[in-house]
């Protein structure tokens, strides 16, 4: 039986932790997916930002459901120590804040030919995911437009290529949206087996405008019975971008954040969740 758990990127509602953490408990919403506090990227956060986060955590009866890291939005040029440092700091946030999934993405490419930079995307992934495995963490890979995985035939590619337990599918729907790919027909058959994490955003494929699940192309109703046909147990998590969508994150505010609530939960009641 499929069992879904709402979690948020709290940092779409404002840059104080604990305005996030107050909103999200308003909505009886008790799970954080963390990308920044307080103006700060999650990998930024030094020991006692970390111990900082913990308390609010408990004071909100709240906990994380991955650190939403930007690991692998950097540009394939970089130096492969880059991210695997990066990587490091997550897996210390991951283990501080008591969660074992770590987002990840698979690198933007300057325009680069994908086939020349393909040999090169799995090998850095490939030493990823075998760091974050020696850690005991998981890390989830986001389709994202204008990284290697961005269509969902290389995001098999990674996934396949890497052939381990560590490396999971983050679903993002919108995200396909908005390259004109129809996520339910062209992307789930392709990746369901692999996919542990939702993202929930919703997109118009006639403009790429983002819209609450239910209102845009990304059949957020027909993922969700999916899912529960796989009985898919796991976290539904939040990432509206209602307001603003950029490249490193988004912003809804807090009625923006109230509204992406009450549509998730309209369509969850609608199919019968």
């Amino acid at each position: 039986m499929a069992k879904f758990i709402l979690s948020a990127f709290g940092d779409e509602i404002d840059d104080d932790l604990d305005v996030q953490l107050r909103v999200l408990e308003s909505e009886d919403i008790h799970h954080l997916e963390l990308r920044s506090a307080w103006g700060r990227n999650v990998l930024d956060l030094d020991t006692a930002g970390l111990k900082r986060v913990c308390s609010l955590l408990t004071t909100y009866h709240c906990e994380v459901s991955a650190i939403g890291s930007p690991i692998g939005k950097s540009d394939i040029g970089q130096p492969r120590a880059f991210e695997l440092e990066r990587l490091d700091r997550a897996i210390q946030a991951a283990q501080a804040l008591g969660t074992s999934l770590v987002r990840v993405f698979s690198f933007y490419h300057s325009n680069q030919d994908t086939g020349q930079i393909r040999d090169e995307v799995l090998a850095r992934m490939v030493l990823l995911t075998e760091r974050a495995a020696t850690a005991g963490i998981t890390l989830v890979h986001e389709n994202e437009r204008a990284i290697y995985g961005d269509t969902p035939l290389r995001c098999l590619d990674i996934l396949t290529a890497v052939n381990a337990d560590s490396l999971r599918a983050a679903f993002d729907p919108a995200n396909f949206v908005v390259d004109r790919i129809s996520p339910m027909v062209e992307a789930w058959p392709l990746l369901a087996a692999f996919t542990t994490h939702i993202h929930i955003k919703d997109a118009a494929m006639a403009d790429g405008t983002i819209r609450p699940a239910g209102e845009g192309d990304g059949d957020i109703p027909g993922l969700i019975k999916a899912l529960m046909a796989r009985d898919y147990s796991g976290f539904l998590t939040l990432e509206p971008h209602l307001k603003y969508a950029g490249q490193y994150g988004g912003l809804s505010g807090e009625d923006g954040m109230r509204v992406a609530i009450k549509a998730l939960r309209k369509v969850l009641s609608a199919v019968g969740a």
